[in-house]
């Protein structure tokens, strides 16, 4: 280990240049409901910069995202930031949803363009009426209200991009628009994250650059989702995962140090910004960002408890 390691890492002690935020996706069950919910309030003491609350393609959970994100705003001490896609909707249906989120209490929204309806993979039409386009989104987003807006970016260059200027030209046009913030897909090389980085400050985008980070809770499943969004999955992790598909127990444990040595080699390397996908389970994002230093803060633990 470098002497830069150790200091980095004494440094986390305190925690205090560290700063975490979390995605949910909302429930379709009553079960799932439960999950999450236990899920929001086991993560809430970490007094993480916001939660964001998922979007399906074609607006498909629309009802169930402002549902749950309404709900954070008044059952939590936490600031949710919505997701909104231009997907299958006229600007009209989408303008309505922003300001029904302003009048809730919401105050940061991350603009995509969207998945298409008919799923990943499958090539993406806008609607007729609608946003054309993230950067379109973003500034209706910016005129309607004085949200702080959060938009994707790839490390790995999106699926659909035929090159790197296209792809940073896309992102300038966000950030153009009023974007305040980048989250990047998930990625499993953190030099992947770095030479993108390296990319966009380049290109004179000044915005951060957040690396999103997903705990492999199921290999087979993030492999799969990884090819549709052109996510890159290294031999060595396919191989940590190797022969465990039906031992969930030690899956769990392989998990969380794969995802601990990725954020801690990020923050040797002075990253202190990171944003987890959940996939609604806590426990492992709890004990990550424990390696990282962060601790419960008693006044949101007393208000849970209450």
């Amino acid at each position: 280990m470098s002497e830069h390691s150790i200091d980095r890492r004494f440094r986390l002690n305190g925690a205090s240049d560290i700063s975490v935020s979390f995605e949910f996706f909302p429930p379709k069950s009553e079960k799932m409901e439960q999950q999450l919910w236990s899920s929001i309030k086991r993560l809430e003491p970490l007094a993480p910069n916001f939660v964001s609350v998922t979007y399906g393609a074609g607006g498909s959970t629309r009802e169930r995202t402002h549902s749950t994100v309404s709900r954070i705003v008044n059952e939590t001490a936490l600031k949710p930031a919505a997701h909104l896609t231009c997907v299958d909707a006229t600007k009209e249906e989408v303008n309505e949803v922003i300001r029904a989120y302003w009048d809730a209490g919401v105050r940061h929204i991350v603009a995509l363009r969207g998945d298409p309806a008919a799923g990943l993979g499958e090539q993406y039409h806008p609607h007729e009426g609608g946003y054309q386009s993230t950067a379109d989104l973003v500034a209706s987003i910016r005129s309607i209200g004085d949200f702080e807006v959060s938009v994707s970016a790839y490390p790995e260059k999106h699926p659909e991009s035929p090159s790197w200027e296209t792809e940073l030209d896309v992102l300038k046009a966000k950030v153009d628009a009023g974007a305040t913030r980048a989250i990047t897909q998930f990625f499993f090389d953190n030099d992947h994250y770095f030479r993108y980085v390296d990319r966009v400050q380049a290109a004179g985008i000044t915005i951060p650059i957040i690396p999103g980070i997903v705990p492999v809770t199921s290999f087979k499943g993030i492999s799969g989702f990884a090819k549709k969004t052109g996510a890159s999955v290294p031999g060595w992790l396919a191989h940590r995962f190797d022969g465990l598909d039906d031992d969930p127990r030690t899956r769990e444990l392989v998990a969380a140090a794969v995802a601990a040595e990725q954020v801690m080699s990020l923050a040797d390397d002075g990253v202190e910004d990171f944003h987890f996908y959940t996939m609604n389970k806590a426990d492992l994002v709890y004990a990550i960002c424990h390696m990282l230093g962060l601790r419960a803060k008693q006044d949101v633990k007393a208000s849970v408890a209450a």
